[in-house]
């Protein structure tokens, strides 16, 4: 498994590693409900270092990420970033990523872990002959500090204004006295940062915040506090057999001759057969991914225990004609029978 290179401060902590697409990832440290509580209530630490980054440089560098996303990156200002998919020229989704604009034709674009040679493959070959596309992501270490708590305290360790970033912006910074880059993005559904350091600086900024009292979170918080947010994970709610217009990720679809447009657009017209629905279980049961919805028809994609809003929470496809909140729905879980209800919006909000 690849190892990134905070791997010997998780195992110096205790985490429970486990093999995550590859790479040896901590789970948890001290139990994924406390891991989750802390990042609700306080400031947890999360490696990603695992997730991939992209740089595209040039004259032209807008025009190939403008034909690459669904998104219209025309109106990503400098210092900002954005949440947008790749698709196939079927409407299928490559991959769901957030590009940052550093400069006019400097373009960062995260992807995935799991899709990191398939995204990078497909970007060289649509957009290598436009602009300079280049992997970094074995260079680079992402490090996300998450929760009400978590600004302040990055904060109080920089002379960078980091408090005074607005959600979605993106800024060079120094961290004590390494150079970073800091955005004010997330997978929590918590207010934070995501900190884009080299490799070498990485373990002491580590450091830096655990001995700040900033708790280390594992993947399996991480997972059930993106699910109470209903933030997709890409591989289990959304892939290449499903387009951004039945998973409700319409908003990020703006017509100005993305790859896959007219597909997307033949959809719209003709109306999506089946959506990405959330819902909350009435019986006493959790579902999981991969479990059959039987009526109607369709299959859960997420599903855990919901911490923060105390119940049973997933997401999954259904028909288009029966995804409207407040429907009922039947999943086999474990070859029982139990009732949700599909719900609207997401399971949390923070205030």
């Amino acid at each position: 498994m690849k190892q990134t290179p905070l791997f010997d401060k998780h195992k110096a902590l205790g985490a429970k590693i486990i093999d995550f697409g590859g790479w040896a990832m901590p789970v948890q440290y001290s139990g994924i409900l406390d891991e989750h509580k802390t990042v609700r209530s306080s400031a947890g630490i999360f490696d990603v270092s695992h997730m991939g980054e992209v740089l595209f440089t040039g004259p032209r560098a807008a025009e190939a990420v403008q034909k690459l996303v669904t998104n219209d990156v025309g109106k990503l200002a400098v210092g900002h970033a954005m949440y947008t998919v790749m698709c196939r020229p079927s409407g299928g989704i490559i991959d769901d990523l957030i590009v940052y604009r550093s400069k006019a034709d400097v373009f960062l674009i995260v992807v995935n872990a799991s899709n990191i040679e398939k995204d990078v493959g497909w970007m060289k070959e649509q957009a290598a002959k436009i602009c300079d596309v280049a992997d970094q992501s074995a260079e680079t270490c992402l490090l996300a500090v998450q929760g009400p708590k978590a600004v302040e305290i990055v904060q109080s360790l920089s002379k960078s204004p980091i408090a005074a970033m607005k959600s979605f912006d993106f800024a060079e910074a120094e961290i004590a006295g390494a150079p970073v880059r800091v955005a004010r993005t997330g997978y929590t559904g918590e207010d934070g940062v995501e900190i884009f350091a080299s490799n070498a600086s990485a373990p002491a900024l580590w450091d830096l915040f655990i001995g700040k009292g900033v708790k280390p979170i594992g993947l399996g918080a991480r997972d059930t506090l993106r699910l109470e947010a209903r933030l997709c994970l890409y591989g289990n709610d959304i892939d290449e057999e499903h387009t951004p217009l039945e998973a409700g990720l319409g908003w990020v679809v703006k017509g100005k001759g993305f790859i896959g447009e007219q597909a997307l657009e033949r959809q719209k017209a003709e109306g999506v057969k089946r959506r990405l629905v959330g819902f909350v279980m009435k019986d006493k049961a959790t579902a999981r991914h991969g479990y059959p919805i039987v009526d109607p028809e369709g299959v859960v994609t997420s599903g855990s225990i919901g911490p923060t809003v105390g119940a049973n929470i997933g997401m999954g496809w259904v028909p288009a004609d029966k995804s409207e909140p407040g429907t009922r729905i039947v999943i086999d879980v474990r070859g029982k029978q139990a009732a949700a209800e599909i719900v609207k919006g997401p399971f949390y909000k923070r205030k």
